[in-house]
């Protein structure tokens, strides 16, 4: 009882055992998702797609590949995240939620059939199979971070969602999943369901989760970027190296696939970063 290890490839971190019914409340394992779980921006990836659709220019589909390259390189820190959420809006406002809807089924297993790390995917699995919740919880569209969510077998998931009034994005952002949002997502989800959040994890590469690491019991850090690693060595905190994708579409089942092509319904806001990304993260360079 109590705890134990992960594998040896996971040195220093040590995941809570105890049984459910040993416990007065639940255990539940948070995992941000781009760059922790998956190794690139759900996000960004889906300009070539709305360029196929019409929506954005070929300008922008350049630009918002060189933001990938871009965020795989360095990440985006938080004024970066301010400047893109106040854009997002008023780039997807008027755009048709059918359309949307359309574009995500259509390529959704090409675009966002990311390459999940395998770490990441045997981390998940150990964490069910101690029965603890996962929970991937993403500043992503909730259309994109859903039927990923669901392909890796997680419990629940959270994401930025978007306002919608007849049949199309008002440039409203109903909830902002970043930085303190993420922080009251996990709250909400603990006191519906039950988590001792002294007796939680959370997992994330970025120092822009902080509120969210310094929410559990068992913060780490996951191929952190430089203010994240300077944090986490002076708290002591496990820091984890995943470096093996793999293919999600070779971890799911068929009937999964069925599912997340329909879950991945309309109001895919946060794809329009991809265009916006470039001119920010230049400005970090």
């Amino acid at each position: 009882m109590g705890s134990a290890p992960t594998p040896d490839a996971y040195p220093g971190l040590v995941i809570d055992t105890s049984p459910a019914a040993d416990a007065p409340k639940r255990i539940a394992a948070f995992f941000d998702l781009d760059k922790t779980v998956i190794a690139k921006s759900s996000t960004l990836a889906f300009s070539r797609p709305l360029f196929d659709g019409g929506l954005i220019n070929r300008r922008a589909v350049l630009k918002g590949s060189y933001a990938q390259f871009l965020y795989l390189l360095s990440g985006a820190d938080h004024d970066q995240m301010e400047r893109m959420r106040k854009h997002i809006a008023a780039m997807c406002e008027g755009w048709e939620v059918a359309q949307i809807k359309t574009i995500v089924q259509e390529t959704l297993h090409d675009i966002v059939d990311p390459l999940v790390f395998a770490e990441a995917a045997d981390l998940i699995a150990d964490h069910i199979a101690c029965g603890h919740d996962v929970v991937v919880v993403s500043a992503s569209g909730e259309e994109i971070v859903t039927p990923i969510a669901q392909a890796l077998g997680a419990t629940h998931s959270v994401g930025t969602r978007m306002a919608v009034r007849d049949g199309r994005y008002t440039g409203d952002i109903e909830f902002y999943c970043y930085g303190d949002g993420k922080v009251t997502a996990v709250n909400e989800l603990a006191a519906a369901h039950g988590y001792d959040l002294t007796r939680c994890h959370a997992y994330s590469d970025s120092a822009t989760d902080l509120p969210m690491l310094q929410a559990v019991g068992h913060p780490t850090a996951v191929n952190p970027d430089r203010p994240l690693r300077r944090e986490a060595a002076a708290q002591g905190w496990p820091v984890l190296t995943f470096s093996d994708p793999v293919s999600l579409r070779a971890r799911m089942p068929s009937t999964t696939r069925t599912t997340v092509a329909a879950s991945a319904a309309a109001g895919l806001s946060a794809v329009a970063a991809g265009a916006l990304a470039y001119g920010l993260m230049r400005r970090r360079r």
